[in-house]
């Protein structure tokens, strides 16, 4: 998740990155975090889709940023900070998602982003697990399938690289807390409906061309998890915020 914040008191900018990066890491959550110090710096280098939460300090940024931001992007989640309530009315109208009052607290920002990250995609979700000697980071969005050998587990990733590691399929699902993207297609075999190109002949066939065997009597409840998925995404890719 890339996360931009727009404030001049270098002391608060480092107070929310330290905030931000411990949330980061209690969430296995990646944030990518760029601090700017001026407006300008800010609107000169931004372009649609850079960021997924911005916070922006009212008077550092202005309002005038702020239009020119919204103009060109609808979607990103603007966070103001301010030292007054004063900005709370422009800040709405904008279609801002929260407006914290400084001197900010730890909670109000993980209270904050907390539900910021109910409302964002979930590409920068990650867990951690040792194969071969070695902890290995994988995003949830890049594990293709996960297939269950006696008491490891074989997870395949994207870009085709498998990892052999000592867990078990609970284990596995309990550290993506359970994320609805995967599913139980069959004994031991659990895959990324990210990932799913059409379940044919009571098989699920991956976007790699792998296919997998599919619990008859439960085909039709598999297949229908992937369609809620899918249904589930459209709709979150669908919410727009309306221009001004």
């Amino acid at each position: 998740m890339r996360i931009a914040i727009i404030d001049g008191t270098p002391e608060e900018v480092s107070g929310l990155e330290t905030i931000l990066k411990n949330l980061s890491e209690n969430l296995h959550t990646f944030f990518d975090i760029t601090t700017f110090s001026d407006s300008d710096e800010f609107i000169s280098r931004f372009k649609k889709n850079d960021f997924e939460v911005i916070f922006a300090d009212i008077c550092t940024s202005g309002t005038e940023t702020i239009k020119s931001l919204r103009k060109l992007d609808r979607h990103c989640v603007i966070i103001f900070l301010a030292s007054t309530s004063e900005h709370m009315p422009f800040a709405f109208s904008c279609h801002a998602f929260e407006y914290i009052q400084k001197p900010f607290t730890t909670e109000r920002i993980i209270n904050v982003m907390t539900e910021a990250l109910e409302i964002l995609p979930a590409e920068s979700r990650y867990i951690e697990f040792i194969s071969n000697r070695q902890t290995v980071r994988a995003f949830l969005n890049d594990i293709v399938s996960v297939v269950t050998d006696a008491h490891y587990l074989d997870i395949t990733i994207l870009n085709g690289k498998k990892y052999h590691c000592r867990m078990t399929m609970p284990e596995f699902l309990k550290k993506t807390g359970t994320d609805p993207r995967f599913i139980p297609i069959n004994r031991g075999i659990t895959v990324n409906a990210e990932h799913i190109i059409k379940f044919e002949n009571n098989c699920c066939i991956i976007r790699n061309g792998t296919k997998f065997p599919v619990r008859v009597r439960e085909s039709a409840l598999v297949e229908q998890m992937a369609r809620d998925y899918n249904f589930e995404k459209t709709l979150r890719h669908q919410q727009t915020i309306p221009e001004k």
